[in-house]
This record gives structure tokens, C-alpha cells and sequence, in this order.
């Protein structure tokens, strides 16, 4: 079963493509945001890794073990500009882990395979 999907593909392109040409407008971050998280939910579904954008967006992600309580034993965690630059390449993922944008704990919290989006 695939996620469903909140934000429209048009108007999630259009804010992420607004976004890579400089636009930081809040309206448009949180869009691109939230477009992104829903497509890394398409692309790798699953329940083990919980992806955390505060405070635009949170998404679950990667087969594996589903947990049902509490804080999930696999997180990743950044702001929305890091995010961002993560899901359009412009930062890469070990990059951005060295160099502490990205909280990521648990043995499956390594989105470099999922990412570029």
C-alpha cells in the first residue's frame, strides 16, 4: 500500500522548484517540504525510519520493523534548508551528517541511498 498523498504533484513541484531558485517564502518552504517527505514516503514506503522536518512535516519511511509506541528507534532529523538541499542534491547525505545538520540515530537512519530525490 502506498502513502496517500496530501499535497498535489503540481503545486509540490512548482513550490520545490520555486525553492531552487532562491524562493524562502514559509508558504513555499513548508510545501516543498511536505512534497518531499511525501515522495520520499512513495519512493521508499515503509514503517522503520521516522524522517522528522519541524516544523513542516514528519514522514515514516524504509521496510522494516514498524514500531508502535514512543519515539521510534530509527529518526532522522534537520531543519527544512537542510532537507531541502538533501532531497535536490545540493547536499549530500554523509556531507550533511559529518557535519551535524542532520540528527540521524538508529541503525536504519541512513537515507543515502533515498536520497538525491
Amino acid at each position: 500500500m502506498s502513502a496517500r498523498r496530501r499535497i498535489n504533484i503540481e503545486e509540490g513541484s512548482a513550490a520545490l522548484a520555486a525553492w531552487r531558485a532562491g524562493e524562502r517564502a514559509r508558504p513555499v518552504t513548508a510545501m516543498a517540504v511536505r512534497y518531499t517527505l511525501e515522495e520520499l514516503a512513495a519512493r521508499a514506503p515503509g514503517n522503520s525510519v521516522e524522517v522528522r522536518v519541524p516544523p513542516f512535516g514528519v514522514t515514516q519511511c524504509i521496510a522494516g520493523p514498524r514500531h508502535t509506541r514512543g519515539t521510534p528507534p530509527n529518526v532522522v532529523e534537520c531543519d527544512a534548508e537542510t532537507w531541502l538541499a538533501l532531497a535536490t542534491g545540493e547536499t549530500g547525505w554523509g556531507d550533511a551528517v559529518e557535519r551535524g545538520l542532520v540528527a540521524a540515530s538508529g541503525l536504519r537512519a541512513d537515507l543515502s541511498g533515498e536520497l538525491p530525490l
